[in-house]
């Protein structure tokens, strides 16, 4: 009966929200996303400034990684204000990955710097 659910897509919701999980980790700016979002919260510009892309196509990725659950977004004055969603499965797991990843290690570690500098 389970089998069936899931290859008629029916799952549910909690088959819908791993699939969203799922469908934001498949990409490779949103997994960068993830890793400069680490250690500190960004803006929507600073993490543009980090892609090779147009803005709307960044805000897409901040989008597909809001509704997955992953990040979240807060407005501070005139700036909207972006991190990750703290004891999320998901970002625990992708976080130990960034450990070993070689293209998420820098960018984490970038996060970390400058979190350690805003903080002292």
């Amino acid at each position: 009966m389970e089998e069936n659910a899931l290859e008629d897509g029916s799952e549910g919701e909690a088959g819908k929200s791993i699939q969203r999980v799922f469908n934001a980790l498949s990409s490779q700016p949103r997994r960068k996303i993830l890793a400069y979002l680490s250690a500190s919260s960004l803006t929507a510009g600073e993490i543009a400034e980090r892609f090779d892309m147009a803005k709307p196509s960044v805000s897409q990725h901040l989008a597909v990684l809001e509704t997955a659950g992953l990040i979240t977004k807060e407005k501070r004055g005139q700036f909207v204000h972006y991190a990750l969603v703290e004891n999320n499965l998901a970002n625990t797991l992708n976080g130990f990955v960034q450990e070993v990843c070689p293209v998420s290690r820098p960018l984490k570690k970038e996060s970390q710097a400058r979190a350690k500098k805003e903080q002292g």
